[in-house]
């Protein structure tokens, strides 16, 4: 292996383990996420509120976007993600109220 290749192998092996610690903190941090909105879908059915929340939706999605922005992350790409999420909570909130 020349110089610059061994470089370049180190290099990309550098990158890999970052994005390998990376990956296990989402998806801590999800998991983490996820114990919150069952809570939250806990109380919504025992109070008989609706599973989703429009207004907060709303202010989650725009707050989510400038974060993005300032984290230099396709504001876009937040907007699908945070949409995802949302959706996978609101099914958890209905399977509570059922």
């Amino acid at each position: 292996m020349t110089t610059d290749s061994a470089r370049a192998a180190a290099l990309l092996k550098g990158h890999r383990e970052s994005i390998d610690r990376l990956d296990a903190i989402l998806v801590y941090t999800l998991g983490e996420r996820f114990k919150h909105t069952q809570a939250v879908g806990v109380l919504k059915a025992e109070h008989d509120l609706p599973p989703s929340d429009p207004a907060r939706e709303a202010t989650q999605i725009a707050r989510l976007t400038q974060l993005a922005e300032q984290a230099d992350l396709d504001p876009d790409f937040a907007k699908k993600f945070l949409n995802f999420i949302i959706q996978e909570v609101i099914q958890h909130h209905k399977q509570h109220q059922s």
